[in-house]
């Protein structure tokens, strides 16, 4: 298993590398470079060469790519076009903020996906299951700028319950972002919710099919025993990866819900970064996006190898 495990991390560690090399790469081969883009019709002269002096764009890019890499590898991410800020302390808190977004919403999100999975399951083809099921298909195609939309025309604009955008700084707290996140959290859980609803209905559906289950009922083990003791466990195995795909969807994917609710997160700030031209920033997000990503379906991978008993036997035997 240790062995199995390390591989993983390996591969893990592998997988950055090249998305590191593909996202220079692929910033490095558009026309012109960052101080182009940044000045545009500026992009002369004085102005120009002192640009690219202060980001060593004239260095031959392998060197800028070691030096960029093992940057980041420290927190160093360099600095950004416009104002030549640092990126870590400019990311740092677009970070924090999409961290309290998505904990939010897997703190709503997930226990109401497990136990609407679990019931739908439970009574299949009854009524709730065909609701819920019916719900949370509509909530998986509706786009989400169209129930972000509706969600503010009723609860802001028709009720002026809730703040239909978010104007805190975004170097504010976590407290001060309240109640404006509200409905970013109810658009992202709602989301969420749908997609892991299904995957444990179906994996609940599944492990009740088994053979181990239906030798249980035939010994006479009580119902709910073989569904706590037996069902549910080895159910929700598939579901830790699944988490994990949303948890790595909700720190860069969300978008849309950003810009629609003006939350200052770290997708919001690629959009803006990239309208402004600030290269610099978008590589450093991308790159950020691309190890979370990695790392969190790595955690998951191994949580679910160590929490699966099969898993753990079929290791130790080989």
């Amino acid at each position: 298993m240790l062995s199995m495990l390390l591989r993983r991390l390996l591969l893990g560690l592998i997988t950055v590398v090249l998305v590191s090399i593909i996202i220079f790469t692929g910033v490095e081969i558009l026309p012109g470079d960052a101080c182009t883009a940044f000045l545009e019709r500026e992009a002369q002269g004085k102005l120009l060469e002192n640009c690219r002096r202060d980001l060593d764009l004239n260095r031959p890019a392998l060197e800028r790519y070691v030096d960029w890499a093992s940057g980041a590898m420290v927190g160093d991410l360099g600095v950004s076009v416009n104002g030549q800020e640092s990126i870590a302390e400019l990311v740092g808190n677009r970070m924090n903020n999409s961290l309290l977004l998505a904990f939010c919403a897997l703190l709503v999100g997930v226990p109401l996906a497990i136990f609407l999975g679990v019931i739908t399951a439970l009574w299949r083809d009854k009524p709730i299951d065909l609701f819920f099921s019916t719900v949370a298909i509509f909530a998986m195609t509706i786009p989400e700028f169209v129930s972000s939309t509706v969600l503010i025309l009723v609860f802001s604009v028709w009720l002026g319950w809730l703040p239909g955008i978010v104007l805190t700084s975004a170097n504010a707290s976590a407290v001060e972002f309240f109640p404006e996140i509200i409905l970013p959290v109810i658009v992202v859980a709602m989301v969420m919710t749908a997609h892991i609803l299904r995957m444990v209905r179906t994996s609940v559906i599944d492990v009740l099919a088994s053979d181990y289950v239906r030798m249980a009922t035939l010994k006479g083990v009580p119902y709910w025993q073989i569904v706590f003791h037996h069902v549910l466990p080895n159910a929700l195995l598939p579901a830790i990866n699944v988490v994990a795909l949303t948890i790595a969807w909700l720190l860069g994917g969300v978008v849309v819900i950003e810009v629609v609710f003006n939350y200052p997160g770290l997708g919001r700030m690629m959009i803006d970064s990239i309208s402004d031209r600030d290269l610099p920033v978008v590589q450093a997000i991308a790159l950020i996006l691309a190890t979370v990503y990695v790392s969190v379906n790595l955690t998951a991978d191994l949580l679910t190898m160590i929490a699966n008993p099969r898993l753990r036997t079929l290791h130790m035997r080989k």
